[in-house]
């Protein structure tokens, strides 16, 4: 009866695990190419999936509903909007925390004699 809950927390999971690891391997070949500016880069990286959210609650608001007017457009856009920039910073801190961690474990790891 209540299955819908377990499979959101695991893909939320997951996503949160995938954003991680896509944002650690971009810093990594970030620093590779030798450009040590990561930072911005790591929490736009793991908050670019909001974009696909805002862009799919336009394409649902033309193409997939009925509502109309200005009200109801006005308050789905605006609700989209606010989830939307919240996963943005969602994703953002775990991309930039996940970056951060992987910096400075690197970096602890190089010896200099």
């Amino acid at each position: 009866m209540f299955v819908v809950w377990p499979v959101l927390a695991l893909v939320f999971f997951l996503l949160v695990v995938v954003t991680a690891f896509v944002t650690v391997s971009s810093t990594f070949f970030l620093l590779a190419s030798e450009d040590h500016r990561w930072w911005w880069r790591a929490f736009l990286c793991g908050g670019s999936t909001a974009f696909y959210v805002v862009g799919y609650s336009v394409y649902y608001w033309f193409f997939r509903s009925t509502m109309s007017g200005f009200f109801q457009g006005s308050f789905f856009f605006l609700n989209s909007g606010l989830a939307a920039y919240a996963l943005f910073l969602l994703l953002g801190t775990v991309g930039f925390r996940s970056s951060e961690l992987f910096v400075k474990k690197i970096f602890a790891a190089i010896k200099i004699d």
